[in-house]
């Protein structure tokens, strides 16, 4: 069997770190199978859809990293769900209801009142013909219910294990509404089943949904996908995330400096049992990666363990990944000054504090302006490398007796404005000896 998933965001806000979470899995699992990705854009809710937003998923996941093979919209893909609608009418399995949504929600709270679970009584399938006629005379129209069997439907989710609902607990699910406009259910069901969706990999939100469609598959003569409900992402208070609210949107992260491979191994990992730590390449994110080991415990989204991870990210990136990001925030910088100053990054754009310190203009901090007179002196010539910083402290120790604190402090000051920073022993030889002497004297260089 090839394994095929599916992404499949309505394009009714922006994309949050929990529907990336949903996104990435699917293409874990995907590519770890050697399998297909299909991004399937749900806009058939054309009062909500926006093309801006869809454009922001494309960018989304392609910063992500996160490529599909197949794209496919549903407002494209109606006349599919009107033929399986057809079909199930003929069946007897679609049936019209003609309730206002006060009529319905009066009836649920009378059943809520008796302490009985509120669910549709099937009223639309006791009209008569003649009951119909006379309804839609008052100008109703009708919406659509698809009819539940009785009896227990169960799968093996790949996270939640063995699940099972019963059919007659559950309220038969509107699937038209009186408008004509399809709801979620029949829509993505008929999706799954002609894109040859082997595995649904989405939220625990939709485990209710899935026995609903299990059913919808069946009746439509399929048998359904593998499921796998993951435990739903919330922020690290504990609350909900919405697209619609903007809650941690993927732009924002973006535009905040964030590696897309640091929020992968994030994402990746929340909610599973394997470490969480940085991986360099998504090949290494595919072989690390196993759905089993995710667990039903709510996992939390910390920006401040986001950061760590960029950080650490940043520290093990090799010059090649990183010099088109340098470029990118204005630094032509070579593997040297890479090196010297990734370890002191939590972000890409931190680097041009240390740009400017190396290559441009810096108002040196003078504590004791006779002690740098006397480290200027002792300055070694050019060319200059690793082992200048040692021999010129050596020096500097020699002709002034200090050591330590005392030593080291006033220079890193002079030379760069900072209390602390990259070693200096990697970044001397990239500031200079003309700078360095220019600023051991106090000017701004």
């Amino acid at each position: 069997m090839t394994v095929t998933v599916r992404f499949a965001p309505s394009p009714t806000g922006r994309l949050h770190v929990g529907n990336a979470r949903v996104a990435l899995i699917n293409w874990l699992y995907a590519k770890r199978h050697g399998g297909n990705f299909v991004l399937r854009i749900d806009d058939t809710d054309l009062e909500r859809s926006r093309e801006e937003y869809e454009v922001a998923i494309r960018e989304d996941l392609t910063w992500l990293g996160l490529t599909w093979d197949r794209q496919e919209h549903q407002s494209k893909r109606i006349d599919r769900y009107e033929l399986a609608a057809d079909k199930l009418r003929a069946e007897g399995r679609l049936y019209a209801c003609y309730e206002t949504p006060e009529e319905l929600d009066y009836k649920r709270k009378r059943q809520m009142a008796r302490n009985v679970p509120p669910v549709y009584d099937r009223a639309g399938l006791a009209l008569t013909a003649e009951q119909r006629a006379a309804l839609e005379a008052e100008g109703r129209k009708p919406h659509w219910r698809f009819r539940l069997d009785t009896g227990e439907v169960q799968w093996d989710d790949l996270v939640r294990g063995p699940c099972h609902y019963r059919g007659e607990h559950l309220s038969d699910p509107v699937l038209i509404r009186a408008d004509g406009s399809h709801l979620y259910t029949l829509p993505s069901v008929v999706d799954d089943i002609e894109l040859g969706i082997s595995h649904i990999i989405r939220g625990e939100d939709h485990v209710t949904n899935s026995a609903v469609q299990i059913q919808i598959f069946r009746a439509l003569g399929a048998e359904p996908p593998v499921f796998a409900h993951l435990s739903l992402l919330t922020d690290a208070t504990g609350a909900g995330l919405s697209k619609r609210l903007g809650s941690m949107s993927l732009g924002d992260l973006r535009g905040q400096g964030v590696e897309a491979l640091a929020l992968n191994s994030l994402l990746a990992k929340l909610g599973s049992s394997d470490s969480i730590h940085p991986c360099q390449s998504m090949d290494a994110l595919v072989g690390e990666f196993d759905i089993a080991s995710f667990s039903r415990a709510t996992p939390k989204f910390d920006p401040v363990e986001l950061e760590h991870i960029n950080a650490r990210l940043l520290h093990d990136m090799p010059y090649a990944a990183a010099a088109e990001r340098l470029r990118a925030v204005g630094i032509d910088g070579d593997e040297a000054f890479w090196l010297a100053v990734r370890p002191n990054l939590g972000f890409i754009a931190d680097a041009r504090d240390w740009w400017h310190i190396c290559r441009e203009a810096v108002a040196p901090v003078v504590e004791d302006a006779g002690f740098l007179a006397q480290a200027a002196e002792v300055l070694p010539p050019e060319p200059w490398g690793v082992e200048t910083w040692k021999a010129w402290t050596s020096a500097v120790q020699k002709a002034t007796g200090r050591k330590g604190r005392e030593l080291f402090h006033p220079l890193r000051l002079a030379l760069t404005g900072r209390e602390n920073g990259p070693e200096l022993k990697t970044l001397l030889p990239l500031i200079g000896s003309p700078r360095a002497a220019a600023r051991l004297r106090g000017e701004t260089a």
